[in-house]
């Protein structure tokens, strides 16, 4: 029995291919992530981990001409069953982009917007989700003072921890990120890094990251996509170690990439 297998499953993808238009993007894909856990996409540029991510909310709804078949469950519930609420689905699987994209609206409201459209309207209600979310995101202590300071005022590692914040204030059961280290200096990175350690005690996080030594440094499990495909996947410590494939090898090493 596989490390994962021992694990209680959080999201489970089953023959997943995908499609844009005539291009076929994701190959058969079948892997089960684990529940609080930090799970990596590595692989080198164009390979589908992003595809394959926002598969996970379904934000590849929005592009046109895509086509997907195979199956997704996130808690059990297959998400692209027809009879699914896709707003539920993001409250769920929350999200964290590559740049950071705070709304120009105070530090405050960025936070208080998903629980605005969820119905919360209580001021007091809303202040306790607020903090509750910025410190779990490592920032409450830096903009206690300035909440009603315009979130663009924040430096980008900031603005980046303020969007974890945003993402876990409706307390979704999955984050995924994308990227989210990328536009950061080196004590930004580190910053967000310690804080996906804190914030897996309560949720399952996915990574896609081009920085084989972040996954290598935050990740419990690792998969290795190339052309569409998985080539393997397994704990973060075995992928590193000893790969099974060849292949898996030769990325890591850095033999192409």
């Amino acid at each position: 029995m596989s490390e994962v297998e021992k694990e209680t499953p959080m999201v489970q993808i089953e023959h997943l291919s995908l499609w844009y238009g005539s291009k076929q993007a994701l190959k058969d894909i079948s892997i089960t992530i684990p529940r609080q856990r930090i799970t990596a996409f590595i692989g080198p540029s164009g390979c589908g981990k992003t595809t394959l991510l926002r598969c996970l909310n379904r934000l590849n709804d929005l592009v046109e001409g895509v086509r997907i078949e195979g199956s997704i469950r996130v808690g059990g519930v297959d998400i692209y069953d027809p009879a699914l609420d896709v707003t539920e689905l993001r409250k769920r699987v929350g999200m964290v982009f590559q740049k950071s994209n705070p709304f120009p609206k105070s530090i405050y409201e960025n936070v208080a917007y998903g629980p605005r459209i969820l119905g919360v309207k209580k001021r007091r209600v809303l202040d306790a989700i607020v903090e509750r979310s910025l410190r779990a995101a490592a920032l409450w202590d830096e903009v206690a003072d300035r909440l009603h300071e315009s979130a663009l005022s924040l430096s980008g590692g900031q603005q980046q921890r303020l969007c974890i914040a945003r993402a876990i204030a409706v307390e979704p059961e999955v984050l995924l990120m994308d990227e989210p280290c990328s536009a950061l200096d080196p004590i930004a990175t580190a910053k967000v890094e310690e804080l996906m350690h804190e914030l897996k005690e309560q949720y399952t996080i996915v990574i896609v990251t081009h920085n084989m030594q972040q996954a290598a440094r935050v990740s419990d499990y690792t998969a290795f996509l190339y052309l569409g495909e998985l080539i393997e996947y397994n704990t973060t410590e075995k992928i590193f170690t000893t790969p099974a494939k060849t292949q898996t090898e030769d990325y890591i090493t850095g033999r192409f990439g």
